[in-house]
């Protein structure tokens, strides 16, 4: 199974687990009128639009390169990240007005003990599926899920927010409820923070492996005098190199070429996320 097909089947699999998370949260809370957990049925539902967003995203990203796209479609995993941000901010937005709506009407939400016991479960089920996701996305070196695990992984938080607020609704603290819907705003809102430096870091090219090393290998192979200008840009498992070498300028072209080819194959053995090098010939400065 490639890497593709392998993101792909873990992502139906926590498609399926957050669908039936998101429908008992919502279930319960349109039962009980408590806002804070409707707000996180909400949160979760979030969590199969990501899934669906993603799967898409994957789908393009593993088409190979093409006249178009001569660096592939990989960034189209990047840009599924993104999407998965707007459903989260689209959330937020949600459980805000939901939450000024409590505190300008009031109510107290129903809370039973099948309250308790959906909430539970429906933890249990999301530290499965983040745990699974995050190993997953290590085996596979992919931030498509490693974006869809902090998405998941705000649930925990939020799920543990409302239980509390539960508790103090049943012992006659209903404004409570106001306030775990506001602490999940905040869960929220650092979640899109996290998706947004990530998939800022990879559209903006920013800087992917460290200069120092990679001066070092190219150093490291005979006749190379040094080497400057090195460029690094993509995501941390599908990188571009690009960097200028010194070599004497009375060497032959067809020995200079043999040399920067040995100097490619050295930097892709050493950094394995490396998917293209180019190498640029010149004589030392004067």
């Amino acid at each position: 199974m490639d890497r593709y097909s392998a993101v792909t089947r873990v992502l139906l699999r926590v498609l399926v687990l957050n669908l039936a998370v998101a429908t008992a949260k919502i279930a319960l809370g349109l039962a009980t009128g408590a806002i804070s957990v409707l707000s996180d049925g909400f949160h979760s539902l979030t969590d199969t639009a990501a899934n669906v967003v993603a799967l898409v995203g994957v789908r393009l990203a593993r088409r190979p390169p093409d006249e178009d796209h001569p660096y592939g479609h990989r960034k189209f995993e990047t840009m599924a990240s993104v999407g998965i941000l707007v459903f989260l901010v689209l959330v937020l937005v949600q459980v805000l007005w939901a939450a000024s709506e409590r505190l300008a009407s009031g109510g107290t939400p129903h809370v039973t003990p099948v309250s308790f016991a959906v909430m539970g479960s429906t933890f249990l089920v999301n530290l499965g599926v983040v745990a699974y996701e995050r190993r997953a996305s290590r085996r596979l070196s992919s931030e498509i899920l490693l974006a869809d695990a902090h998405h998941t992984q705000s649930d925990l938080l939020t799920s543990a927010a409302v239980t509390v607020a539960l508790v103090g609704v049943s012992l006659g603290y209903a404004w409570l409820d106001t306030i775990a819907a506001l602490v999940i705003a905040g869960f929220i809102g650092y979640a899109c923070w996290e998706i947004f430096q990530d998939t800022a870091r990879i559209l903006s090219d920013r800087i992917v492996l460290d200069e120092i090393e990679i001066e070092r290998e190219v150093c490291a192979v005979p006749r190379v005098i040094g080497c400057h200008h090195i460029r690094t840009r993509g995501s941390v498992d599908h990188v571009f190199l690009d960097l200028h070498i010194w070599l004497n300028a009375e060497m032959r072209l067809h020995d200079a070429h043999d040399v920067s080819h040995v100097v490619k194959d050295r930097l892709m053995a050493r950094f394995p996320q490396i998917k293209d090098a180019v190498i640029h010939i010149e004589p030392p400065p004067r």
